[in-house]
């Protein structure tokens, strides 16, 4: 599946997964995330750290006729307040995919699946 991008020169077809890949760099960047959780696990009540590599398992992208939807599923750090890492990861999120591929995106909704300590 792709996004469309509509520009003056032309169209431009960005592949979800490299969509996927940048919202999920850029929410690494955050302080206070541990981690993305992966989604199949949310059934069972677990939250899977995923490595590195695997980043866009935790994010879902949605386009919608009011524009891109993303989805992120992520673990924070013990310690650290929810409500502030959720908002700097969205506003990170929207910069990011809006700076590199001037994809307008419509709402940045984080899904925190866990908690986590980390050991220095």
């Amino acid at each position: 599946m792709t996004v469309e991008i509509s520009t003056p020169l032309g169209q431009i077809d960005v592949a979800v997964e490299v969509i996927e890949t940048i919202a999920g760099g850029a929410a690494m960047e955050c302080y206070g995330l541990v981690g993305m959780a992966s989604q199949k696990y949310i059934k069972d009540g677990l939250a899977e750290l995923l490595r590195r590599e695997n980043l866009k398992k935790g994010v879902v992208v949605r386009e919608e006729e009011d524009g891109v939807h993303i989805d992120m599923y992520v673990i924070v750090s013990y310690g650290t307040k929810i409500s502030e890492v959720a908002h700097n990861v969205q506003s990170k999120v929207k910069y990011t995919l809006e700076e590199m591929l001037g994809l307008k995106v419509e709402s940045v909704n984080i899904y925190v699946q866990g908690v986590r300590v980390i050991n220095d």
